[in-house]
């Protein structure tokens, strides 16, 4: 029987060109400031418009600043970029949600929370970490650029077809363990290159009770690994979660479409082109060492004698070195990997009745203004204010250095985002990727702490 993504691959295809790639009906295209401006450029240029501009949602999120965005962009570059692209939308006739408005903030939070993000539907963007929307039973994707141009004309994309690949995650997780610990816990063992060429589907007793929020998480991650994306097979979690938003059917079109949704699954007898098994029990709370996703350990564990010592050097530690006790600059809560209301619950479930370490610099961004507003009206951010955090405006922020909220050289920062890659955080950063929790616990004790000895 074919698999899951077999099924949404197949009912997409428009044609096959003989011995190349497969002519994709894309579903949805996001489109955000960095990489659309020269696929706008090339539509003029061949004097042609956008096929299907209902199907096409554009939000800055990259270059936005987490504060005073009701005031003009003081870096030239990102306004130059966030300008762009509202001229560009407004020009081909598409749907923007510019800084400041209710509906803006991370693509990659906004499209699910919103219901523009659905099962069974393809999804691009010219971003690597689309593959965040695989949380919804869906088929995502990062492309490039002239990618971006070829779905703005034709709403198709030209692809190879990836191969099929099942991780399977059996158990229950331990106590203070996460989505995202799940996540750096498998590329630690199957390294950033191990689903190379593979499109992956997650599955197993503890992936299903995964809430939304970690399912985004886990295949926010997929990239990280080498994967073309990865998804989750919808469910009861996936529909109670999608009914009643913005862009999911409504009435007799929601209970047509939850009876289709329930036939996107992989059969007991689907054949993977790779299957992988692991076990709930034996992961971890998670911290990164080095300067790839990959370079991960269990929190109360010591860098492998065999780490890599150019990373090594970069970040200032060494071979058999712990990190528990390490001292910490600054804590970054946020990104499309954990800027979600579970993520601020559990950041705020830990610093409850504590305060904020003296000396470390905390940023807190939610991941939309939908969030924020969530985080407001449940009290997290009395609770945050009261143990000295601030929760700041929505986007990308310290994930990557493209905006003012940037980590100075030679600092530490623990940080729920996806990448510490070198400077990703900024010229010089260092950067150790870890949980919602793990980043509470280390932003009240001023030092890198298990946060099950804080539960």
């Amino acid at each position: 029987m074919n698999t899951l993504f077999d099924k949404i691959w197949d009912a997409h295809v428009v044609s096959q060109v003989p011995d190349g790639p497969t002519q994709l009906y894309i579903d949805r295209l996001y489109c955000h400031e960095v990489t659309s401006p020269q696929a706008f450029d090339g539509l003029r240029a061949r004097g042609i418009c956008c096929l299907r501009p209902e199907r096409i949602f554009c939000m800055p999120d990259h270059n936005t600043p987490t504060r005073d965005q009701d005031k003009p962009i003081a870096d030239p570059v990102s306004k130059a970029q966030v300008d762009a692209l509202a001229r560009n939308a407004a020009e081909f006739g598409l749907t923007h949600y510019g800084m400041m408005s209710p509906d803006n903030g991370i693509i990659h939070v906004v499209g699910p929370e919103k219901g523009l993000s659905l099962p069974g539907m393809t999804i691009v963007c010219g971003d690597s970490h689309t593959s965040t929307h695989g949380a919804m039973g869906a088929v995502a994707f990062g492309i490039g650029t002239s990618e971006v141009e070829m779905v703005l004309a034709t709403q198709c994309i030209l692809q190879q077809k990836p191969k099929s690949m099942s991780i399977r995650i059996e158990g229950t997780l331990g106590k203070g363990v996460t989505a995202k610990d799940m996540a750096l816990y498998l590329m630690s063992k199957l390294t950033t290159s191990g689903a190379t060429g593979y499109f992956v589907e997650y599955r197993g007793s503890a992936v299903r009770a995964l809430s939304m929020e970690g399912r985004l998480t886990l295949c926010n991650l997929s990239i990280e690994m080498g994967a073309r994306g990865g998804f989750i097979a919808p469910d009861e979690t996936t529909f109670a979660w999608l009914k009643g938003r913005e862009f999911a059917p409504k009435g007799a079109d929601w209970d047509a479409a939850v009876a289709a949704w329930r036939t996107l699954r992989s059969g007991d007898d689907a054949v993977f082109d790779r299957e992988v098994v692991f076990d709930a029990a034996e992961i971890p709370p998670m911290i990164t060492y080095g300067t790839n996703p990959g370079m991960g350990m269990p929190i109360d564990g010591h860098i492998p004698a065999d780490a890599a010592p150019k990373a090594l050097a970069y970040m200032d530690f060494a071979p058999g070195q712990a990190l528990l006790g390490h001292p910490v600059d600054y804590v970054f809560l946020g990104a499309c990997t954990n800027g979600r209301i579970e993520d601020f619950r559990i950041f705020a479930s830990l610093v409850k009745g504590r305060r904020k370490a003296e000396g470390v610099t905390a940023w807190l961004v939610p991941g939309s203004w939908a969030v924020k507003k969530q985080v407001e009206e449940e009290g997290l951010d009395r609770v945050l204010a009261e143990a000295g955090f601030e929760v700041r405006q929505p986007g990308c922020s310290a994930c990557l250095a493209m905006n003012e909220d940037k980590v100075p050289a030679g600092k530490y920062c623990v940080s729920t985002s996806n990448r510490n890659f070198e400077g990703r955080q900024g010229p010089g950063s260092r950067t150790l990727l870890a949980s919602p929790l793990t980043a509470a616990a280390a932003a009240v004790c001023g030092v890198v702490t298990d946060p099950r000895t804080l539960l």
